[in-house]
């Protein structure tokens, strides 16, 4: 696919004029000295955008808003949510933009969007603005996501603003241009729901059925095989953020797409020392988002979902209901079968291996390694050199070795092939010591630990020498960690 040049860039508007409703016209504010810290140039190459141009004065404009093509219709998206289980009718776009859609060199859709370009009228009191750390760090673990084979928004580019942002302290202000197969949401469809408006419901539904799931379109009941396909996403979706050791932080309804993306990056982090219980977000006190209750969670997002759709099932509420709920019946079957599956993977296990044998020894394993507070990771990888008869690395994560002695002999019986371990888990993920430390070079305007963090998470299966220390768990005296929403 050739890249296009600036005055050629066509940028559809299809979510602004099919649901005029839900898309407020709106321009970013201007950036008094915008500069590019990070651009992505293979995904700028994928979207046909010429990636030498949007290094130079005008690609910066754009990257920030200030500078779109004639004819684009940048939109802030009217959405709701459960914000921490609290729905919130009106929540919306406060501090980001649809610029349009692009197709891809593969003919897919893609949203470009902004994030951190000002306020809107669904700013609630907001300054629409972002920092500079948080945008980085989307950018980082948003690709260190889609290396890892995981469905998520992708960064194009970062873009510092020259414009502070204030908030415990003045902070250099970004802008973060993000790619997605779309930005609907739950929240999008109890939006809908919320105004009262069948119609516009349905219109909606009927968008998300065109650019997720087309099939559907073709079922005898077209919006209950939407909610279907979205069940089956998110099933596929978190059981893959458990078995990298993922936390998001921060799954509101409006965070949890329909197309089965991850998406906000806000106060994001992956597991250390192994334990369900982990909580890594500064606003979440009482641990509703902690990673082990990430597949409940969506499960009750789904719920909500499947409420705001019961119009477009049937006329009758009741029978609405029974098809609602045999449709969310799919998700824990599902899910145990993409986690299963993607455990046995990890443990090396050969396919057709009963499901009951693989759970059982991935509980027990667990369990040990919640016990001895052993790195999620770094034993994972380990165990691919137990498999090949060198047992000492992943052995010497433990306190408790005579029990994971007792449970290696179990495991080693069913036969684990190592190479295929090796592909499944990885070597270097963005460890959230070496974020923090790449965020706080790039606040003091050294971009270098920011740039090697991302070589080595972009092949995250792929040992390499010289990036030993990327491979290694926080030291001791890192300390508790905890994240920020950026707002």
């Amino acid at each position: 696919m050739s890249v296009a040049p600036p005055s050629t860039i066509a940028l559809q508007d299809r979510f602004a004029r099919e649901l005029p409703e839900m898309a407020m016209p709106w321009q970013a504010e201007e950036a008094p000295d915008p500069r590019l810290l990070v651009l992505n140039e293979p995904l700028a190459a994928q979207l046909g955008l010429d990636p030498a141009w949007l290094r130079g004065p005008d690609g910066v404009r754009f990257l920030v808003g200030d500078r779109v093509p004639d004819g684009a219709t940048p939109v802030a998206q009217a959405y709701a949510g459960h914000q921490f289980g609290n729905f919130v009718p009106r929540l919306g776009d406060g501090r980001a933009l649809l610029l349009g859609e692009v197709v891809d060199a593969e003919g897919r859709l893609r949203d470009l969007h902004l994030k951190g370009s000002g306020r809107t009228p669904f700013a609630r009191g907001g300054d629409g603005l972002a920092a500079v750390g948080p945008m980085l760090r989307e950018h980082v673990v948003s690709e260190a996501m889609h290396a890892l084979g995981i469905p998520t928004t992708r960064s194009l580019a970062v873009v510092a603003t020259g414009r502070p942002v204030r908030r415990e302290t003045l902070l250099p202000g970004a802008v973060l241009a993000r790619v997605a197969s779309s930005h609907l949401r739950v929240g999008s469809v109890q939006y809908a729901r919320a105004t009262g408006d069948v119609e516009l419901l349905r219109r909606l539904a009927d968008h998300a059925i065109a650019r997720h799931s087309p099939g559907a379109a073709r079922a005898e009941r077209p919006h209950v095989a939407l909610l279907e396909a979205v069940v089956a996403a998110q099933a596929s979706l978190v059981a893959r953020w458990m078995l990298v050791g993922f936390v998001h932080g921060v799954m509101n309804t409006d965070n949890t797409t329909i197309s089965g993306e991850t998406i906000d990056y806000g106060p994001c982090a992956f597991l250390d020392a192994f334990d369900p219980t982990t909580v890594y977000s500064s606003i979440d006190t009482i641990g509703r988002y902690a990673y082990g209750n990430q597949p409940v969670v969506v499960e009750w997002n789904l719920a909500r979902l499947a409420e705001a759709l019961l119009p477009l099932f049937s006329d009758d509420q009741e029978q609405a209901i029974a098809i609602a709920v045999e449709a969310l019946e799919g998700f824990r079957p599902q899910y145990a079968a993409a986690w299963s599956r993607g455990m046995r993977a990890k443990l090396g296990l050969p396919e057709g291996l009963d499901d009951a044998v693989t759970a059982a020894l991935a509980e027990d394993l667990l369990r040990l390694l919640q016990e001895g507070r052993v790195d999620f990771t770094s034993f994972f990888r380990s165990l691919g050199a137990a498999a090949r008869g060198d047992a000492a690395p992943a052995r010497d994560l433990f306190l408790d070795r005579e029990g994971f002695d007792a449970w290696a002999q179990r495991w080693r019986a069913l036969g684990p092939d190592a190479d295929a371990m090796d592909r499944v888990n990885p070597v270097y993920i963005p460890r959230n010591h070496l974020v923090e430390e790449a965020l706080a070079a790039a606040a003091d305007g050294d971009l270098g630990p920011l740039g090697q963090l991302l070589e080595a998470v972009s092949a995250p299966y792929d040992e390499r020498p010289g990036l030993e220390r990327y491979a290694a768990p926080a030291p001791e005296d890192f300390g508790a960690y905890r994240t920020f929403c950026g707002t």
